[in-house]
């Protein structure tokens, strides 16, 4: 999942920390032996500037909490035709969580190549870069399917990906779980999907709410809608691997972050906003070439 204080798209620096064979490093941009990899020529220092839409709600204030609707209803609102009232803003309800939506235009891009996206990307830092190289540190997977000869879905449909990334002016270290949407009810149709995961913790055996990206098709590409529910807490069985790693990397986990506010929410909307658009600009070469 971020991204601005003072200036719209920067995050501050962070002290890198040292190098762990079995677990992956956290670092800033690009080292000198990623630019070695395949898809180098995709990769750029900083993530594109997010769409108007976007910038404007950033700097227009909360939405009133009366206009968000209710987690219970993210299956109509993403449903495959029509537009919901709001569908760029961020605010927070009463109950305390913190919203998030997003709607992004992708010309040349299909549903396709996003399911192909979300199952390549985070198999090493370097890749989960591509998507937004000011804010993303680090990436692994519970289960690398990213070789297995399976269809893109269930590459990650029932995978967890651990990110270490900005969200604004803090780093998160997430446990992003993707469930399978039909399951959860939503209406999917052949050229469509739904990238529906459940965002946790990948050190405190804490979920913090979750995450739906609808991908329709447009006239000319597609279109995302994205939503964030946070707040909705639950508990999961922390991969303990996962967590020592995240901690070795040096841990981010900051008592105040148990009160998620507004601002998260803010934040959450400009590095989606950031991070989509900028994937969108060249995913559909990055398909081509490596989608095989």
């Amino acid at each position: 999942m971020a991204i601005a204080v003072a200036v719209v798209g920067s995050v501050p620096r962070s002290t890198a920390a040292p190098r762990l064979p079995a677990c992956g490093t956290r670092y800033r941009g690009y080292r000198t032996e990623d630019y070695s990899q395949p898809y180098a020529s995709f990769m750029t220092e900083h993530t594109t500037e997010a769409p108007q839409s976007v910038l404007d709600a950033y700097h227009g204030g909360p939405i009133d909490p009366a206009r968000i609707p209710q987690f219970d209803s993210v299956t109509t609102e993403l449903a495959p035709s029509g537009y919901a009232e709001v569908e760029t803003g961020y605010g927070r309800l009463p109950d305390g969580v913190v919203y998030a939506a997003v709607r992004t235009d992708m010309p040349g891009v299909t549903a396709a190549m996003w399911d192909w996206w979300f199952g390549w990307h985070s198999t090493e830092a370097a890749r989960y870069k591509l998507w937004h190289p000011d804010a993303h540190l680090h990436a692994s997977l519970r289960r690398d399917l990213t070789s297995a000869q399976i269809p893109d879905r269930q590459k990650y449909i029932g995978n967890t990906t651990y990110v270490d990334e900005y969200v604004g002016p803090k780093l998160q270290q997430l446990a992003i779980e993707f469930h399978d949407p039909l399951l959860h009810g939503f209406d999917v149709p052949a050229d469509h999907t739904v990238v529906f995961g459940r965002v946790g913790s990948s050190i405190a055996p804490i979920d913090l709410g979750w995450l739906a990206h609808q991908v329709r098709p447009t006239a000319d590409g597609c279109e995302m809608r994205s939503r964030f529910y946070l707040n909705l807490r639950g508990l999961h069985v922390p991969n303990l691997v996962e967590a020592a790693c995240a901690i070795a990397r040096g841990p981010s986990v900051d008592p105040s972050d148990v009160v998620l506010t507004v601002d998260l929410a803010k934040d959450l909307m400009l590095h989606c906003g950031q991070e989509m658009n900028h994937l969108a600009g060249f995913l559909p070469e990055l398909h081509r070439t490596f989608a095989h």
